[in-house]
């Protein structure tokens, strides 16, 4: 696709989400820069595609060379994860800084599933409905972070952040299994052990609004990370592959994190994690995190 077309086809996006293609579309969205106009097309992306106003192709192939991605705005600052300050709870600063960080991960949650949407072909159309729901849930739970944070006086962009989660798509571009198995089931998966401890410092400060989110957000990602596995158990049954073998292979090529405990065993096992799978990550060897 050329610069010209590709511009063409976000320019029509960002003025009105509607009679194209749902990957492409996609695209268009992961490129805007503006973080509220970047909520509201999925929004009307995910309604239009399910009113079959916008159709699929799963055979297309695309190119985003003369886009950047993803689309962000100036900022936050982004900064290596040990120059991100630390978050204490006793001002509202430190709570509007935690929040923060909450946002940013939903932020990038929401550019990663717009990307496994549209980078990569040849998949039954259940993967790309799958992951624009999950783009939309993204969405509404970033909305969701950032107006509690404005409560406290602050807005997305307040804090620096780090890039982490953004850097292993970028490292996965290459291949839909390796994606699958790197960003939601190692990535996000790591989510469903760090909320049931965040939500509990929001308890302690009786910040219901906060809790109740972090709730949201817990149900939600626990489908998120189901879905991850989901394809990637069915690309290693398409390629033949030992799921438990194919994954330390992965994990070793793109330089995956080392995932340490505790680990919230309850939420894992809800996300499709088999209990092999959690054993050889050495998790019943830890705390387990009550969800």
């Amino acid at each position: 696709m050329t610069q010209f077309a590709l511009r063409s086809v976000l320019s029509r996006a960002l003025a009105c989400v509607n009679m194209l293609e749902l990957r492409e579309t996609a695209l268009a969205i992961l490129a805007n820069r503006d973080v509220q106009s970047k909520v509201e097309q999925l929004a009307r992306l995910f309604d239009k595609y399910h009113q079959q106003e916008i159709h699929l192709d799963i055979s297309k192939e695309y190119s985003a060379d003369q886009l950047s991605l993803p689309g962000r705005p100036q900022n936050p600052e982004l900064v290596p994860p040990l120059q991100v300050p630390k978050r204490k709870m006793d001002t509202i600063e430190g709570r509007a800084s935690l929040l923060h960080s909450l946002a940013h991960i939903e932020f990038n949650a929401m550019n990663l599933a717009l990307d496994a949407l549209w980078r990569f072909p040849n998949m039954p159309a259940q993967y790309y409905e799958d992951w624009l729901r999950v783009a939309k849930e993204e969405a509404y739970h970033f909305n969701l972070v950032n107006q509690h944070m404005q409560s406290y006086g602050f807005s997305y962009g307040d804090f620096p952040a780090h890039n982490s989660l953004w850097e292993m798509v970028e490292r996965t571009t290459d291949s839909v299994i390796a994606r699958m198995a790197l960003v939601p089931r190692t990535m996000e998966a790591r989510g469903l052990d760090a909320v049931p401890s965040i939500r509990d410092r929001f308890k302690q400060i009786k910040d219901i609004k906060a809790v109740e989110i972090l709730e949201i957000i817990l149900h939600d990602e626990i489908g998120h990370v189901l879905i991850g596995n989901r394809w990637f158990n069915f690309l290693c049954v398409k390629e033949n592959l030992s799921p438990i073998s194919a994954y330390r292979d992965l994990a070793r090529r793109y330089r995956a994190p080392t995932l340490r405990g505790p680990f919230n065993l309850e939420a894992r096992q809800q996300a499709g994690f088999t209990q092999e799978e959690l054993q050889l990550l050495g998790a019943v060897h830890e705390p387990q995190l009550i969800a």
